[in-house]
C-alpha cells in the first residue's frame, strides 16, 4: 500500500515527507493507522547520523500511538479496532535478557532495532524505486500507517485521547521507569534532575509520584524550568546563571540521594555526580551519541557513590504501559503538560530542529487530528 511518511535519506540531510510502499503484516506483526507521534532526542540522533553509521534511508518515528487497521496470523491480543500505544522494544520472551526479567535489553529487539528492521530481520518499507527502508527503532511511526511487531503494541483505555497516549511508549516509560526501577526513589528522598525536556518532565513526575520530598529540577531554559514546577519541582536552579553543584549542595546539606542526568552530554554527567551525597547514586537517562565518553573522579567511589545506565526504563515497558495510561487518566500523571508544540506530520523537521536548539519539551505530530482526539477548539502549532 501506498502511504505518506517521514524519510531521513542521509544523516544531517532535511527529513522529506514522500510516498513510499508499505507491506501487509505478516506473522505475528500488526498493521496501525498512526494518530499521533512525539518527536524525541533520539529521533534527533538518528536524523544526525550520531547513533552510528548505515541506519539510513529510514522512516523515523518511536513514540506514537494509534488504531489496529489488520493483524498477522497469531496475533491474539489485539484486534481491528483497538486504541494502542507504540513500544520500540517487542521483547521476544525467550532470549536470556527476557528469561532474567529483562525485557527492555532483549537481545533480538536490540540486534534488529539496530539494523532498522522488523523481528524476522526483514522490512515492510521501501522507496518508490525498491529501495529498502529501515524502520526506525523497529517502529517508523511518522507516517500514516506502520507495521510492527506484535510486542509493539500495548492497548490504551478508550478514555484516553490517543494524542496522550502517543507519549506513553517512550517518554513516560523511559522516566517514570528510570525513578520506579533503577533509582527506586522513596518517599522522603531528595533528587536532582538535570533536564528537563520530554523525558526529564517524567522523571520528575516520577519523583513526585514516588514521594520525593525535595525535587530539584536543573536546565538552562527559563519555560522548561516553569513546567518542572508544574510537574512537581520543589526548587529550580537556572544552569546559564548559578553552579548547579554549589546551588543543590547548599539546598540539600550536601547532596541528593538520587541525581538523574537526562541529556546525555559528559559534561552534565559530572555535574550530577558532585551534586550527590555520600552513597548517592547518579543515574544516567539520556542519550549520548556513539563514541562520547563520560569520567567522573575515581576516588569518590569510595564514598559509596554509584553510576547507573538506563535503558527504556529498565523493566518491562510492555507490562507497565497500561499502569502509567491509568495514571493519566486518575489525573496524577499529566501527559498535556509536557506538550509544547503540535504540528502535522509536515512539521517533523522544524520539531526536530527546536531540540537541537533546545526549544520546548515535546512536539506532538498529529497525524491524524481526528483520529488522535485532538480537541477541534485547541489551537495547534
Amino acid at each position: 500500500m501506498k502511504i505518506r511518511a517521514a524519510v531521513l535519506h542521509e544523516p544531517r540531510r532535511l527529513v522529506s515527507i514522500e510516498e513510499v510502499e508499505l507491506d501487509e503484516p505478516r506473522v505475528g506483526e500488526v498493521l496501525v493507522r498512526v494518530a499521533a507521534a512525539g518527536v524525541c532526542h533520539s529521533d534527533v540522533h538518528l536524523a544526525d547520523g550520531a547513533l552510528g553509521d548505515g541506519r539510513w534511508p529510514m522512516v523515523l518515528g518511536h513514540e506514537g500511538a494509534g488504531v489496529v487497521e489488520r493483524i498477522g496470523k497469531g496475533v491474539t491480543h489485539v484486534r481491528p479496532g483497538d486504541r494502542v500505544a507504540l513500544c520500540f522494544v517487542p521483547a521476544c520472551g525467550t532470549c536470556r535478557y527476557c528469561l532474567a526479567g529483562k525485557p527492555n535489553l532483549c537481545a533480538p529487539a536490540g540486534e534488529n532495532a539496530f539494523r532498522g528492521m522488523l523481528m524476522d530481520g526483514t522490512s515492510r518499507l521501501r522507496l518508490a524505486d525498491g529501495t529498502t527502508l529501515q524502520h526506525g527503532l523497529m517502529t517508523a511511526c511518522f507516517a500514516d500507517l506502520t507495521v510492527v511487531a506484535a510486542g509493539g503494541v500495548v492497548p490504551v483505555p478508550e478514555r484516553l485521547p490517543l494524542w496522550q497516549a502517543s507519549l506513553l511508549g517512550c517518554g513516560v516509560v523511559t522516566g517514570m521507569g528510570a525513578v520506579r526501577n533503577v533509582a527506586r526513589v522513596q518517599p522522603g528522598e531528595s533528587v536532582a534532575v538535570f533536564g528537563c525536556g520530554g523525558v526529564g518532565l517524567q522523571v520528575v513526575a516520577g519523583a513526585r509520584l514516588a514521594g520525593a520530598t525535595t525535587i530539584v529540577a536543573v536546565d538552562r531554559v527559563a519555560e522548561k524550568l516553569e513546567l518542572a514546577v508544574d510537574h512537581g519541582a520543589t526548587h529550580v536552579i537556572d544552569a546559564s546563571t548559578e553552579k548547579p553543584v554549589s546551588a543543590i549542595r547548599a539546598l540539600t546539606e550536601g547532596g541528593v540521594d538520587t541525581a538523574f542526568e537526562v541529556i546525555g552530554r559528559p559534561e552534565t554527567i559530572r555535574l550530577a555526580w558532585g551534586a550527590i551525597r555520600p552513597g548517592g547514586t547518579v543515574v544516567v537517562v539520556g542519550l549520548a551519541p556513539k563514541g562520547v565518553d563520560a569520567a567522573v573522579p575515581a576516588i569518590e567511589f569510595l564514598s559509596d557513590k554509584s553510576l547507573k545506565g538506563t535503558y527504556y526504563g529498565s523493566g518491562n515497558p510492555a507490562a507497565e504501559l497500561p499502569g502509567y495510561a491509568e495514571l493519566a487518566l486518575s489525573g496524577e500523571l499529566d501527559l498535556t503538560k509536557v506538550i509544547t508544540h503540535t504540528a502535522p506530520l509536515e512539521g517533523v523537521e522544524e520539531a526536530l530542529d527546536r531540540l537541537r536548539r533546545g526549544e520546548g519539551a515535546r512536539t506532538v505530530l498529529l497525524v491524524d487530528p481526528a483520529l488522535a482526539g485532538w480537541p477541534t477548539s485547541r489551537p495547534t502549532g
